[in-house]
């Protein structure tokens, strides 16, 4: 009985011990587990790649199509303005995606052809567009209303028919009502809107506002703030300023303090025919909005020299995604001065970049190309002007 007692007493502490001990290893091992999953958590956090995809925009001024340049452009069997862009094609062409105000309604030869200040221009302008790298146009401007709703309806079919993305004018409601967003092959969306000042005292039809999206506070935020749930990013192409004038004005400045409150990416400025300098506007929340106050004249018959300067203003955007975590960066701005070029007879027009340019094409052509570049950079003085040859 000893034996027992002494073996029964050893058993049930034995025993005891045992499931003590087990308890102690489950719990460790419970312990152990969160501790190593923790750890496992942590170092994939620490080495989950960053995947990082980068787009290159680009944007251009007023295209302005007056008479002497559709007349140089017309052929036989219509008309080709691709030559007038040859020498800009490569910059236009390499970007991702780029964007151009076409000025003049496209409306076709059919309805009459016309210059200032009633513009009708030729279906081959949209085509020469097209074919040298043109993905957006905006055609919200104060001639959008010239020849009347025909002239829109049959500029919208062609630009329809090309698959070019237009904004700024529209068929009706519902086409106003799509934000335009333009998916890369990077991942990267951008969404794209357009808005002018007015149209030239043409007044809008009444029940057909959708003709063209007017400068309006209220409609401007509701679509912006559409765009930023629809987008990784928002630029803001704006018909505004006074003509001729080298520095943006106040209601510009004021403007363009709305958008990037709003947090608009970037905003693309045309109507003064000609250059104003490009800057950074900050945001209530810090954010900062790359301005290009104005593009000046990609391409027209305007005669003076600053009205014949333009340039394919150029900005990076750059995705990064890291799990769950994304940022979306607007850098690198950059700038291509250009110069419209044409003979005395009012032929042979050309963009051409300003540092190609020979002193017989323009007298001092390479002080007036670095007159130009202090003139855009005089704001941030970090733009970069691009020379390819």
């Amino acid at each position: 009985m000893k034996r027992l007692y002494r073996f029964f007493p050893v058993s049930i502490i034995t025993i005891f011990f045992l499931l003590f001990m087990s308890f102690i290893d489950i719990e460790t091992v419970e312990k152990s587990y969160n501790v190593h999953a923790g750890h496992a958590s942590l170092l994939q956090k620490k080495t989950a790649p960053t995947i990082e995809q980068e787009i290159k925009v680009s944007a251009v001024g007023d295209v302005l199509i007056h008479s002497p340049v559709y007349e140089d452009a017309r052929e036989r069997d219509g008309f080709d303005f691709n030559p007038m862009f040859k020498q800009v094609k490569t910059y236009l062409d390499s970007s991702t995606v780029t964007i151009a105000n076409q000025e003049t309604m496209i409306g076709g030869e059919e309805m009459g052809l016309s210059s200032y200040p009633s513009f009708n221009s030729p279906f081959e302008v949209g085509d020469a567009l097209k074919e040298n790298g043109v993905d957006i146009v905006t055609i919200a401007n104060n001639h959008t209303l010239d020849r009347g709703e025909q002239a829109i309806t049959n500029a919208i079919g062609h630009w329809q028919s090309i698959d070019m993305l237009y904004e700024g004018a529209y068929q009706n409601k519902e086409d106003q009502e799509k934000i335009r967003v333009l998916e890369t092959e990077e991942g990267i969306s951008i969404a794209s809107l357009a808005y002018t000042y007015g149209t030239n005292g043409i007044p809008v039809p009444q029940g057909k506002e959708y003709l063209v999206d007017l400068i309006d506070r209220k409609k401007m935020k509701e679509e912006i703030i559409k765009a930023k749930k629809l987008a990784d990013i928002v630029v803001l192409s704006l018909h505004f300023g006074n003509e001729y004038e080298h520095y943006p004005n106040q209601s510009q400045k004021d403007l363009a303090k709305f958008a990037a409150d709003l947090g608009v990416d970037v905003i693309i400025g045309h109507h003064p025919h000609v250059l104003q300098p490009i800057d950074w506007v900050k945001g209530e929340d810090g954010y900062q909005t790359l301005v290009a106050y104005s593009l000046g004249n990609f391409l027209s018959n305007q005669q003076k020299y600053n009205q014949r300067v333009g340039g394919i203003f150029g900005f990076s955007i750059t995705k990064r995604v890291k799990g769950e975590e994304e940022n979306i960066e607007v850098h690198s701005p950059t700038f291509v001065p250009t110069y419209v070029y044409f003979e005395n007879n009012y032929t042979n027009f050309r963009v051409i970049p300003m540092y190609q340019l020979r002193d017989d094409q323009l007298e001092n052509a390479q002080q007036k190309y670095e007159e130009t570049k202090q003139h855009i950079n005089q704001y941030i003085n970090e733009v970069e002007f691009l020379e390819k040859e």
